[in-house]
Formats: structure tokens, C-alpha cells, sequence
């Protein structure tokens, strides 16, 4: 998608205006013509710009999309990452259990051991008896040794009892070894897979962080987008309104040329061009007058000081209250605040079949004596000279366009030797 798109508050403007006397004019049906060329220009402009704005639009809903989507997967890893968080805690529990449980059989083996000590002893004892006496043969010496058969039966059951006894010595012995190893093992199984179990579960909860901090990153960026389409949408919002201007202005100004064949308009012309104006400020014969007194305080063309280009003419003041009169009869086409040019005025002419545009920037706030659509005269007062927008003390900023004003200033003329005084 696009990234925001650096514009003025002003969308790029068609130049608009009247004839003047004083000068050679073209034919009244080619300057009618050139009108109608020119309003259809921006018929297909604003198409475009519509064609943009339903485009820009859909971005915004699809980056709204996209945003839902990313918080419920966010949601999701949240709720994956607590339940995870719960299973490692009671694991976590289980394994203290497991080392209390190896703590109680590490007791429990140590009674074993020494239970099995003693039975070895007393087996090694029973081993060398044996050795010495015989064994079975020492039974028997038992059996005979009896006085009568009460006597014999009690000798028989003592010796089966003894040869019993030492048979469970040697089960038990051996049940006890296969004990100890067996609860050893399950035990150390059973720690091992725990331990692996939390490591496993914090691995994961490593990697669901991970992919927590991702989908933070790709909102964050979804939200920018969003950020820059809107504005986006804005500047072409201002393109479609000053393009409507144009239109309308060029609509009214097609309307006043068919007025101006019906009521011989080169005489009309000359005595436009002798109009009075309401500022003090000497009026210029022919198609452009100075738009304020004072000195040049700074020409077209690049400044030696920042090596940046200026794209017009500044006026200094002479007054606190210096007059700002139009340049040119013409049509009002922006009348507004901004930004950059503060509180402005740009009027659209039209010279010999050329169309111009003037612009009158820095004004004093709340001084602008025109409203966008309306007609003026050569000389007639727009507005004070001041200091708003990006300023540097007061002063009158005038740029003069050859054709439409366009954002990146690409129809700029030099005024000198067109503006009188200059």
C-alpha cells in the first residue's frame, strides 16, 4: 500500500479567469474552447480522484480487516499463553511433590539398606554354619537328638520353621532389592519427565510470547497504515473539492464569456481594466497591476543564503496595515487557511487565451476579503499583508502560474516583466 502522500491542504489547481482589454485576444469560441477543454481536464481528474478515494477506502476496510483478525489471534495466543502459564505452575507443583516423595524413599531406602545389611550378615552367618557343620546333616543330628515322638514332632516343626525361615530371609531379600531398584526408577522417571514436561511448556510459552510480540509489531503497523490511508483519503477528499471548484468556477467562467459576446466584450474588457481600486494602491494599465506596495524583499529563484528555491516574490511591509489587491481580473479559487501559505488567496485568470494563477499568502488572519467562487477586478482589495503560516515577519508572498496550479509548483513563471513594477 501507498505510504502517505506529502501534499498542501490545496489539491493541484486548474487555472480559471476573464479576459482583459489592452491586449491581442484570441477568437471567442477558441478561448470558450479552450474553457470547455480545460473543464473537461477536470472532469476526468476528479474521476481519478474518485477512482482513488474507493480504492483508498478499500484499503481502509481491509486494513480494519486485518486488524480484527490480528486481535482475535492475539486473543487466542493470550488464552493459549495463560492456560500454559497454569499447566507449568502445576507442574511445577508436581515436581516439589516428586522431590518431597524421592526425599521420604531416599528415607525409606536407607531403612531398607540397613534391613538388608542385617539380613546379609545373618545369611552370611547361616553360610559359614553351613560351611562348618554341614547343614541338612545338622538337621538331622536335630531330628535324632529327639526323646520321644512329641519331642520329634516339635524338633520337625522347629527345623521346617528355621528352613522357612531362612527361605523368606532370601525371598525378602530379594523382593526388597527389587523394590528399592523399582521405586528408584519410577521415581527418577517420573522427575525426568516432569522437568522435560516444564521445559517442553516453557519452551512453548517462549514461542507464543514470540508470536504475541509479532502480532503487537503487525498491529502497530496495520494501525499506521490505516494511520496514512486516512490521511490519504483526506488529501484526496481536498483534491475533490478543489476540483469541484475548478469546474464550477470554469462553468461560471464559460457562462460570463457567452455573456461577454452578447454584450460586445472587447469594449467591456477595456473598461474592466480602468476599474478604481478600494486599496491605496496605484492601478496598472493592461491584463496585471503590483499586488501591494513596499520593497522586493526577496526575487524568484534560488537564495543564496539556504540555496533553496523561492517560488515567487515577497513584498516587505510599509505599514502594519498594507493593502493586498488582486493582480488580475480573474476567479477566486481558494480562499483559506493553511498551513504553509497561512491565511491565502489564489485567483485564476485568463490572458490572451492563457490561463494564470495568483497567489497571495501570509495575509493577516481574518483579513481575507474574498470567498472562493467569487469575481474580482484588477486592483480590487483581498486582503492585509501579515505574517501567518510559515513566516518570517510580515510580508506579501506572490507566486504567478502559467496554467493550473499544481502542487509541486510546476507551471511557477518569474513575475518580472509581467507584473508591473517588477
Amino acid at each position: 500500500m501507498r505510504k502517505s502522500v506529502k501534499l498542501l491542504a490545496a489539491a493541484a489547481a486548474v487555472g480559471l479567469g476573464t479576459f482583459f482589454g489592452g491586449i491581442p485576444l484570441q477568437s471567442q469560441a477558441e478561448s470558450i474552447s479552450n474553457l470547455k477543454k480545460e473543464q473537461s481536464n477536470i472532469q476526468e481528474k476528479r474521476s481519478g480522484v474518485q477512482s482513488n478515494l474507493n480504492d483508498v477506502q478499500g484499503q481502509i476496510n481491509d486494513l480494519k480487516n486485518q486488524q480484527t483478525n490480528v486481535k482475535t489471534e492475539m486473543q487466542r495466543i493470550d488464552l493459549a499463553i495463560g492456560s500454559t502459564t497454569k499447566e507449568i505452575e502445576t507442574k511445577t507443583a508436581k515436581i516439589n511433590e516428586t522431590k518431597a516423595e524421592i526425599s521420604k524413599l531416599q528415607d525409606e531406602i536407607k531403612v531398607i539398606s540397613e534391613r538388608i545389611e542385617k539380613r546379609n550378615l545373618l545369611l552370611k552367618d547361616r553360610i559359614r554354619n553351613y560351611q562348618v557343620t554341614g547343614g541338612a546333616v545338622n538337621y538331622l543330628d536335630v531330628l535324632m537328638g529327639a526323646t520321644s515322638f512329641s519331642d520329634f514332632i516339635d524338633r520337625a516343626n522347629a527345623v521346617a520353621t528355621i528352613m522357612q525361615a531362612d527361605q523368606d530371609i532370601l525371598k525378602q531379600q530379594e523382593a526388597d532389592k527389587k523394590t528399592l531398584e523399582e521405586k528408584e526408577a519410577q521415581v527418577e522417571k517420573d522427575l525426568a519427565d516432569l522437568e522435560k514436561l516444564v521445559a517442553d511448556l516453557e519452551k512453548m510459552n517462549q514461542q507464543l510470547a514470540e508470536q504475541r510480540a509479532e502480532k503487537d509489531r503487525l498491529l502497530g503497523d496495520l494501525v499506521e497504515q490505516e494511520g496514512e490511508a486516512h490521511e490519504y483519503k483526506m488529501e484526496l477528499q481536498e483534491q475533490e473539492q478543489a476540483l469541484a471548484a475548478q469546474e464550477s468556477a470554469i462553468q461560471k467562467l464559460i457562462k460570463q464569456e457567452q455573456e461577454r459576446q452578447k454584450q460586445q466584450q472587447q469594449q467591456q474588457s477595456a473598461s474592466s481594466s480602468k476599474s478604481s481600486s478600494n486599496a491605496s494602491i496605484s492601478v496598472s494599465s493592461g491584463a496585471f497591476t503590483r499586488p501591494t506596495n513596499g520593497p522586493v524583499t526577496s526575487g524568484y529563484g534560488y537564495r543564496t543564503y539556504n540555496n533553496e528555491f523561492h517560488n515567487g516574490v515577497d513584498f516587505g511591509r510599509v505599514t502594519n496595515s498594507d493593502p493586498i489587491v488582486a493582480a488580475a481580473d480573474g476567479i477566486v479559487f481558494r480562499s483559506y487557511l493553511s498551513s504553509s501559505y497561512g491565511e491565502c488567496v489564489m485567483i485564476t485568470s485568463m490572458v490572451n487565451g492563457q490561463l494564470y494563477t495568483t497567489v497571495y499568502a501570509h495575509m493577516v488572519s481574518g483579513s481575507r476579503l474574498v470567498s472562493e467562487g467569487q469575481t474580482v477586478k484588477k486592483g480590487q482589495q483581498i486582503g492585509i499583508k501579515g505574517e501567518t503560516g510559515q513566516a518570517d515577519g510580515i510580508h506579501l508572498h506572490f507566486e504567478l502560474h502559467k496554467g493550473k496550479w499544481e502542487a509541486d509548483k510546476r507551471n511557477k513563471i518569474n513575475p518580472v516583466g509581467i507584473i508591473p513594477g517588477l
